[in-house]
């Protein structure tokens, strides 16, 4: 839950939308807004699949791990190379940062965390990267000592599958 503005707002998409309209991160327009979220849907598929892989069985986590390397770079990270191509612009929709920059950033450091050479077949994607951590605020909450989240570590795997599955 965060509360804001007087709302107490809960969903993490209804949260993230709000702020990204209020921060001016949700297009100029309705169409704007659909390929913003086209492309976070597209991003929050890739996310869920990467934040399964530490909690897979020992005996599945590799084959899991390759799959989703795969399906990153097969499938997820081409599209948004060519959209990048292809749009022309810094950014993905229209010619200004948006939610959906935000978060391709976040997947693809996510990504990088399980295959640090991930992007070495996306230049634009590259090229994005190294742009979009130059934007101040961006830049300043990458720094060490952030609140952005490391990835989880094997040791704390047994309490989050004790969370989601209790004493199985």
């Amino acid at each position: 839950m965060v509360e804001m503005d007087g709302m107490k707002l809960v969903q993490c998409r209804a949260i993230c939308n709000y702020i990204s309209a209020k921060h001016n991160l949700y297009g100029k327009d309705l169409k704007e807004r659909v390929l913003i979220d086209m492309y976070v849907e597209a991003i929050l598929d890739l996310n869920e699949l990467i934040m399964r892989a530490p909690v897979q069985p020992a005996d599945k986590k590799e084959k899991y791990m390759a799959d989703t390397v795969d399906k990153a770079t097969n499938r997820y990270f081409p599209v948004f190379e060519k959209a990048l191509k292809d749009h022309g612009k810094d950014f993905l929709v229209g010619n200004q940062l948006s939610r959906a920059d935000v978060q391709l950033l976040e997947i693809i450091l996510m990504a990088e965390e399980v295959k640090a050479d991930i992007l070495a077949k996306f230049p634009v994607l590259q090229s994005f990267k190294a742009r979009t951590s130059k934007i101040p605020t961006i830049k300043k909450f990458l720094q060490p000592g952030s609140p952005r989240k490391p990835p989880l570590e094997v040791k704390d795997v047994p309490k989050v599958l004790k969370i989601f599955y209790g004493d199985q």
